[in-house]
């Protein structure tokens, strides 16, 4: 398995000071975020010149940009103007990932909140939605990943394994990320893999502890959950619960050779955790040591 950055680590770097510094860890990759007003991310609006740029200077740095992150999720909303926006937003990704040489592309599915209803009518348009945007990956050389995520129809991963399996396209697979199961109560690793199987093209790593177990999960939006609204803190991988090694080794048993890519939260919760130069290290520390049993 490879080891890579996620940009989320390193809010105070640019880009290309934080794929300098993942060079420096010796990690093999790199997954930035796409996002306009973040100072580690890529702005959408960002000419191929600009990609290409990014793409030069990691090849000088001895690392690869191996995944984006955008936050668009109207994949499923019944408007059809805002429909047609999320599919042209995400296409542009899509070109983006392709001019940087990154091979996945994460997705959230969906858009659906406490109280939304209808969801079988907004099922059936995103899994319409991922059916047109697998193909265009698929002709852009680039594989989409949907996230089992708070907040989206694949919030678990019978739900992401469900989705991914109603589009049958080869260039729609999953993300998997334990630890979002694990803050909402959702499957324990053991039946996430299962449920997953043949499934999975990209891994999230990163860990937390339970700071209130009194109150269920909640939260206001898709990308984040509001500070008043936690009930966990992030931690360095392997000072929370999430049982890395032995989820490392469940993926290696069925086969998973892919990215697994260090998400480390500090751009949403800096009080949380080290700067990256201590916790990204000591995570990356720990991620080989469990890779090298």
């Amino acid at each position: 398995m490879k080891l890579a950055g996620h940009t989320m680590g390193t809010p105070e770097y640019s880009v290309p000071e934080a794929l300098d510094f993942f060079a420096r860890l010796g990690l093999e990759g790199a997954e930035v975020i796409w996002q306009e007003n973040y100072r580690c991310g890529i702005d959408p609006a960002a000419s191929e010149a600009t990609l290409r740029d990014l793409r030069r200077h990691a090849s000088q740095a001895g690392i690869s940009i191996v995944a984006i992150t955008p936050y668009e999720a109207r994949f499923n909303d019944l408007d059809p103007a805002v429909w047609r926006a999320s599919i042209d937003a995400y296409t542009r990704a899509l070109h983006g990932a392709a001019v940087l040489g990154a091979r996945w592309v994460r997705l959230y599915g969906g858009r659906f909140l406490p109280g939304d209803g209808k969801w079988d009518e907004r099922w059936a348009r995103l899994v319409d939605s991922l059916c047109e945007l697998g193909a265009r990956a698929q002709r852009l050389g680039v594989v989409i990943c949907v996230e089992n995520h708070f907040n989206t129809m694949a919030d678990t991963a019978a739900r992401t394994a469900a989705l991914v399996r109603a589009v049958d396209h080869p260039h729609v697979r999953v993300l998997y990320d334990q630890a979002n199961l694990g803050f909402i109560g959702a499957e324990a690793w053991e039946d996430a893999l299962e449920r997953l199987a043949g499934l999975i093209a990209y891994v999230h790593v990163k860990d937390f502890v339970f700071t209130d177990t009194s109150r269920p999960f909640t939260a206001r939006d898709v990308s984040h959950v509001e500070q008043e609204a936690r009930i966990v803190r992030s931690c360095v991988v392997g000072d929370g619960i999430v049982p890395w090694p032995a989820i490392l080794a469940g993926l290696r048993r069925m086969g998973y050779d892919g990215v697994l890519s260090l998400e480390y939260e500090r751009r949403w919760h800096p009080d949380d955790l080290p700067p990256a130069t201590e916790g990204m290290m000591r995570s990356t520390q720990r991620l080989r040591q469990w890779l090298n049993r």
